[in-house]
């Protein structure tokens, strides 16, 4: 397991071999090309300081060894002129030695000659055998100091052509260096030039066929690619890292609209630990019109909130150059509560991130099932209660309005019989009336003013 950092809320969360493998080799594919130009421009930096650096190195060694030679050859200069010196020396001393014997000898053949006259041949002799001697002498003294002298020139000589030769052999073994590191360098160079460029030859062919084929699929298989990768990547880990996790197509349009995927994970008591709305949204590069992620970040919060999910991500691979959601995970917490915008080599590390957090208000959670578990025989007698009271409310508020209707039904009909009545009543009034008024009728009264009827009965009474 590793631990890693989150850049926004800074806590720490754990992320298995695999999870952590995906996310180097995500971040390695998404910096390639950055690194790549990196290390080309620091294998450049390189070659120029090495190159820099053979030169300065070169430089300072035939600089340190012709100075070594110059101070050599000056030595030697220095001794072959105490050897010339020396050498005059000698033959001033000897010329010295010889001129003042000559002199002693030419004092002494004048005195010779003044004392005695007789033997001056004898002296005259011997003065020329001494002067003969003295010449020989000082011819052999010349020519040893002239041996020397040719000795010392050509010992300077040999010296010299010992150290030029020492300089030379030495300047070729670091010509020799030299070119052998440049072609090296040469080498090196077009190795690590043709590799980058197989490299990049091969990516961007990589990235044509890509390109090829996005623009041959349709918008809508586009999408579905998407869904299909993020699909493939969680069934890969399901089995190990979410076994009683639910990661299913949202199916449920009955509000108008439906997500992507819906993940949930529950623990060993079924408790649910944390659920998140997907959205995956992907375009072809040849679309005309580009769509932003702000587009569907309303709709995504209104499906989140349909399906009582946690939390809403939005897997994108819109806005490609955009430096923001290139970075990794972005939340966008200031527009709408509890989403993420996140790339898909972020699918599973964000579940991963969202699942560990969730895991630390589980015990809450728990002890929340817990205390509904305990408390359902009182809820549901609350509840039971509480219908039966809206239950009996409604047949007392039916029962009261039709008594009243029947109440006023009753008083309704109250009233016509009593109409009835007064009716009836009116009319046996009438009646008994019209009953006097018939006892009443006499046939005096019937024929007064009628003088004929009055005649007609009196006839009758006849």
């Amino acid at each position: 397991m590793h631990d890693i950092i989150c850049p926004h809320c800074h806590k720490a969360f754990k992320v298995d071999e695999a999870g952590y493998a995906d996310i180097l080799k995500q971040v390695r594919d998404s910096e390639f090309d950055k690194q790549l130009h990196e290390r080309l421009e620091l294998a450049e930096q390189d070659k120029r300081n090495a190159i820099e650096l053979a030169r300065n190195q070169v430089a300072a060694e035939l600089q340190k060894t012709a100075a070594a030679k110059d101070a050599e050859i000056q030595s030697l200069q220095a001794k072959l002129d105490a050897g010339e010196v020396q050498r005059k020396l000698a033959v001033t001393e000897a010329l010295s030695a010889v001129e003042k014997e000559r002199d002693t000898l030419v004092n002494e053949l004048a005195r010779a000659k003044q004392e005695n006259q007789s033997a001056s041949n004898l002296a005259e002799m011997r003065l020329n055998k001494e002067l003969q001697e003295a010449a020989a002498k000082k011819d052999a003294a010349i020519q040893e100091l002239k041996a020397r002298l040719e000795a010392n020139e050509v010992a300077k000589k040999l010296a010299v052509t010992e150290a030029v030769g020492a300089v030379e052999l030495e300047r070729d073994k670091l010509r020799s260096s030299l070119e052998r590191a440049e072609l090296e360098k040469q080498l090196a160079e077009k190795s690590l030039k043709d590799k980058y460029e197989t490299q990049i030859k091969d990516r961007d062919d990589a990235i044509e066929r890509l390109r090829d084929m996005k623009a041959r699929l349709s918008t809508k298989m586009v999408g579905e690619t998407l869904e299909q990768h993020c699909e493939t990547e969680f069934n890969r880990i399901r089995s190990t890292a979410f076994p009683r996790a639910y990661f299913e197509k949202d199916n449920d349009a009955r509000s108008g609209s439906k997500g992507d995927y819906i993940f949930k994970d529950m623990d060993e008591s079924g408790t649910e630990i944390v659920s998140i709305m997907f959205e995956m949204k992907n375009e072809s590069d040849t679309t005309a019109t580009k769509k932003k992620n702000e587009d569907f970040l309303k709709e995504l919060d209104k499906d989140r909130a349909t399906k009582g999910c946690e939390y809403a991500v939005l897997v994108s691979l819109l806005e490609p150059d955009s430096e923001l959601y290139n970075t990794g995970i972005v939340d966008v917490f200031h527009r709408y509560p509890k989403m993420y915008v996140v790339r898909p080599q972020f699918f599973l590390p964000i579940i991963t991130i969202l699942r560990n957090a969730a895991m630390n208000s589980l015990e809450y959670k728990s002890e929340l099932a817990l205390v509904k578990a305990q408390n359902v025989d009182i809820t549901n007698f609350e509840n039971e209660l509480d219908s039966f009271k809206t239950a009996f409310a409604r047949n007392y508020d039916l029962a009261s309005r039709r008594f009243k209707t029947a109440i006023d039904e009753i008083d309704k009909s109250i009233d016509h019989l009593q109409k009835t009545k007064d009716a009836l009543l009116g009319t046996d009034r009438n009646l008994r009336l019209a009953n006097d008024k018939a006892q009443d009728v006499t046939i005096k009264k019937l024929t007064r003013r009628n003088p004929t009827m009055a005649a007609m009965f009196e006839d009758l009474d006849k």
